[in-house]
C-alpha cells in the first residue's frame, strides 16, 4: 500500500470514531436512535429485553451508502 492510501484510511476511520462519539455523548437526545417501530422491547416481572434491529438495519444501509461514497 502508498503511503498517501494508508493517511486517506487513517483519516476516515478517525472521523467515522469522531461521529460514533458524538453520536454516544448526544444518542440520548436523538429522538429516534434505538426506537424506530420494529425494534423487539419486552419487559416482564424479572427483568427486560431490548433488541433494536430496525435501528440497526437504518443504521446499516446509511453507512453502507456513506461507505459507497468514500470508495469512490
Amino acid at each position: 500500500m502508498e503511503l498517501d492510501t494508508v493517511g486517506r484510511m487513517l483519516l476516515v476511520v478517525g472521523l467515522v470514531l469522531a461521529g460514533l462519539g458524538v453520536v454516544v455523548i448526544l444518542g440520548a437526545r436523538l429522538p429516534l436512535l434505538g426506537r424506530l417501530p420494529g425494534d423487539i422491547s419486552w419487559r416482564w416481572s424479572g427483568g427486560s429485553f431490548y433488541f433494536p434491529i430496525v435501528t440497526s438495519i437504518v443504521l446499516s444501509i446509511v453507512l453502507t451508502l456513506l461507505f459507497s461514497l468514500f470508495r469512490r
